[in-house]
């Protein structure tokens, strides 16, 4: 039996395509007619005679031969039935522009699942959606007018809006596709399917992503690595940043790690580099697809605008751009190919003198790429072409910048100040001489960084053992009662993993300034409870006590604090040593989510965590070096290195701690609900875990 990945694939390389249904399937086979499908093209209506142009046949059965590819446009109630003669006729793929299932409702979730079971082994994608054009095989099953163009090679687009690929078609930024595909449903064939095809296709130089979420984490981490291994770079723009996300929970890691921060850590994880605009989408997609990726962030950039180039210089600091003096054997060889008014420098404005002087200005890119560098840019804003006079001066700098860095091996970009400065024949130049037309000097720069990115992150996973690596911490829930444990119950363990903590002794109140003479002062005093998560707004803390009567005091105090606050009875009382020269405090939490396994939250900590926010999340497995990175992003890292002559703190001791909670975690994936380790004291020879809430499934 064929497979469904056998069928996708027909989808992909159509020999024959078939049109089913009235007026939106007949206008979809005259646009497949018209673009030049040199396949055979077929009607299904038993009302019509042509469809579209295309022959027409009653019924599915009186097709010639099975079609490879379908475009179903019939009434919701006819599609099961129509659906289930397809896949009994052999059709590879059905595209099904047919809607009202599942996104309706219960009834329709219900008519969807029979249609999910009519499909078969068919490629059914949908049903929901607007269709699939594929521009590289000339095989266009869409019912709407599209901008695209036949290509032999392009970007591939996923995407759960139909109407934003129809409106990405009609782009004037050179962002050409291979293939469009809106998911919708996604009762069968999945993004994630997609991608693994995509991978596989020749025809397909990058791939781009619009997501509203996802059904399968573990699979698309999956076939994302897979598309980092291959060379293949991912570009998503996911929808919802602005939501909340992920309920609250228990601790705080719940307030920090919402739905849209694990896509963040889905996405870093995988090489995938996220994006907040249609536009940001298609500049970054040029910059991999066209130019590749820079090995690093040196950069040369050349202007002939002293304005461009304090621009370029003022966005590469944003984005990191590291834009080296030239040497001084560089500078001599320069000087001489410069018009006096010219000053050496890079970003180099090489002034208007030498505009539009091929040859001259050749040289002048020659002498300065003998830098070391990773990426060149060219800041120039072309003119209408209507305006005529100046454009070719325009085009021998353009000529000349492709040549130079052509005999450089270099990724390089042409980048406009002003999106819509770049035409049509100016980016076919560019294009064919393997630069990309960046369109936004600040867009562009972006771009270029996460071009920067998503190469380094390559190199990373091939380092750390490959796209394998990447996935995700499988956890099947236990499904017994929700139980928290009690502080030092939850150290114990953690303890036991390799974690330090504080000497304590558990007392009752009576105990309590004996325990504290036994442990030497100063002492912490909390008290223990399984029923109380945050101790410190109850009152259940206190810090730096220096002598038994102070101890008496807190626990006397404290006894009537959780009283009153929160209607709990003292009972125990946990005694600890205070640990000494804090450099920093940090939170790191674990918390098992639906979908995505296990996620590992590091934070600037104590009591301030959500006021401050200084936080990141990963998705576990994680490595040393992926928490020592994250670590090193975080606002606090800068006290941990010594803030204005303060000790540093032993950062080696913070991430072995850290590695330790996600080892910890990952053991008990099972069962573990949360963990939240609040503070992890940071000194100069240690860290501790000072502070522990652990709640788990029994």
């Amino acid at each position: 039996m064929t497979t469904r990945r056998e069928n996708l694939e027909r989808l992909i390389r159509p020999r024959h395509i078939a049109f089913v249904g009235g007026a939106s399937a007949g206008y979809a086979a005259a646009q497949c007619l018209s673009f030049g499908f040199p396949g055979e093209v077929w009607g299904v209506n038993p009302k019509r005679s042509e469809l579209g142009g295309a022959p027409c046949f009653a019924t599915v059965a009186d097709l010639p031969e099975a079609p490879d590819a379908v475009f179903l446009a019939v009434p919701r109630e006819h599609a099961v039935t129509t659906v289930a003669e397809l896949a009994a006729r052999g059709a590879g793929s059905i595209v099904s522009y047919t809607a009202g299932f599942a996104e309706t409702g219960a009834d329709g979730a219900a008519l969807e699942a029979e249609l999910i079971a009519a499909a078969g082994q068919t490629a059914f994608i949908g049903p929901n959606c607007l269709g699939v054009l594929n521009y590289a095989r000339k095989a266009l099953l869409w019912p709407f007018d599209h901008g695209g163009r036949a290509v032999e090679r392009g970007i591939g687009f996923i995407s759960q809006s139909g109407m934003l690929c129809t409106n990405l078609t009609m782009n004037r930024r050179h962002a050409d596709f291979s293939m469009l595909v809106s998911i919708g449903n996604q009762a069968v064939v999945t993004i994630e399917d997609v991608i693994e095809a995509m991978i596989e296709d020749e025809a397909v130089s990058a791939i781009g992503l619009y997501i509203e979420g996802l059904k399968n984490v573990p699979r698309f981490a999956e076939v994302t690595a897979r598309a980092l291994e291959a060379g293949k770079p991912v570009v998503a723009m996911k929808s919802g940043r602005s939501e909340i996300g992920a309920r609250m929970t228990v601790s705080h890691t719940g307030s920090l790690a919402g739905s849209d921060t694990l896509y963040d850590a889905l996405f870093a994880r995988c090489g995938v580099m996220r994006v907040d605009s249609p536009t940001a989408l298609l500049e970054t997609l040029k910059m991999l697809s066209i130019a590749g990726a820079p090995k690093g962030r040196r950069a040369l950039a050349f202007t002939c605008s002293g304005g461009d180039a304090a621009m370029l210089a003022d966005y590469g600091e944003r984005f990191g751009l590291s834009y080296a003096q030239p040497s001084a054997e560089t500078a001599a060889r320069l000087r001489p190919l410069l018009p006096p008014i010219a000053t050496v420098a890079n970003p180099l404005d090489y002034t208007t003198p030498l505009w539009g002087k091929e040859a001259a200005l050749t040289a002048v890119l020659d002498a300065a790429l003998a830098e070391s560098c990773d990426v060149a840019i060219m800041a120039q804003d072309h003119p209408r072409p209507e305006l005529g006079g100046t454009n070719e001066d325009y085009r021998a700098d353009t000529r000349a910048f492709i040549a130079a860095t052509r005999r450089r091996g270099i990724p390089a970009a042409v980048a406009s100040g002003l999106s819509e400065n770049i035409d049509e024949e100016t980016r076919d130049l560019l294009v064919a001489g393997g630069v990309a037309p960046l369109q936004g000097l600040d867009e562009a720069v972006a771009a270029i960084d996460r071009a920067i990115r998503w190469g380094a992150r390559r190199e990373a996973v091939a380092a750390g053992g490959g796209a394998g690596a990447l996935s995700l911490v499988p956890v099947t829930a236990a499904g017994g009662k929700d139980a928290v444990l009690d502080e030092q119950q939850g150290k114990a363990l953690l303890a036991a993993a390799g974690v330090a903590v504080p000497e304590g002794i558990v007392t009752d109140a009576a105990g309590a300034p004996r325990a504290a003479e036994t442990l030497g002062f100063p002492v912490v005093v909390k008290l223990v409870s399984a029923a109380l998560a945050h101790k410190s707004e109850a009152g259940a803390v206190a810090l730096g006590l220096k002598d038994p009567l102070e101890v008496a005091r807190a626990v006397a105090d404290m006894t009537v604090s959780v009283r009153d606050r929160a209607g709990i009875v003292a009972e125990h009382f946990l005694i600890e040593k205070m640990v000494p020269g804090a450099v920093a405090e940090l939170l790191v939490g674990v918390r098992r989510v639906e979908g995505f396994g296990l996620a590992l939250t590091i934070a600037g900590g104590g009591t301030m965590v959500e006021l401050l926010r200084d936080a990141t999340t990963l998705l576990l497995p994680a490595s040393r070096s992926d928490i020592a990175q994250a670590l090193a992003g975080l606002k606090v890292a800068q006290l941990l290195a010594g803030w204005r002559g303060k000790p540093a703190g032993d950062v080696e001791a913070a991430i072995d701690a850290i590695a330790a909670i996600a080892g910890f975690a990952q053991a008990h994936g099972d069962s573990l609900i949360e963990l939240d380790v609040n503070p992890l004291i940071v000194t100069p020879q240690g860290a501790t875990a000072a502070d522990v809430l652990l709640r788990r499934e029994t």
